[in-house]
């Protein structure tokens, strides 16, 4: 009888989910780290340019749509800035939000751009929008860009 009390209390316990608890997800540690990596990333796009930044910040596999058109991977995304931006022209972001996955290896982000440009009569040109970029994890832990 003592052992078939000890059995019963035994599958009680795994059917309950009882036992040793599994780590909670560091969810708020991923999100600051995702807030840091789009800080990084807009100082450098200001200090290198967005060319630099945005190779940098890439994945090898990373894909920006711009003018409806996809460019995807590293160099790519690089050659497409090079081509494309103009002298006097910036980029500026902030995310306003961040969510990360439960594993921690994906996350996206959207918040608010400005773009500015000289026209040719020296007017600074503003326009502003939504940005979107999803995020994964590498494996070296970095964050690295594979939607922009």
């Amino acid at each position: 009888m003592k052992r078939l009390f000890q059995l019963s209390a035994f599958v009680i316990f795994v059917l309950c989910g009882c036992g040793p608890e599994k780590p909670k997800p560091n969810i708020e540690q991923w999100k600051s780290e995702i807030v840091q990596v789009e800080k990084d990333f807009n100082a450098m796009a200001q200090s290198e340019g967005l060319a630099n930044a945005f190779h940098h910040y890439a994945a090898s596999d990373g894909v920006i749509r711009r003018k409806n058109k996809v460019v995807q991977g590293k160099s790519a995304i690089k050659d497409w800035y090079l081509q494309d931006m103009r002298p006097n022209e910036t980029l500026q972001w902030t995310p306003t939000f961040v969510e990360v996955s439960n594993s921690g290896d994906l996350a996206y982000t959207y918040g608010d751009y400005i773009f500015k440009s000289v026209d040719s009569t020296g007017a600074i040109k503003e326009n502003t929008g939504i940005f979107h970029t999803v995020w994964r994890r590498q494996t070296n832990g970095e964050w690295k860009f594979v939607w922009d």
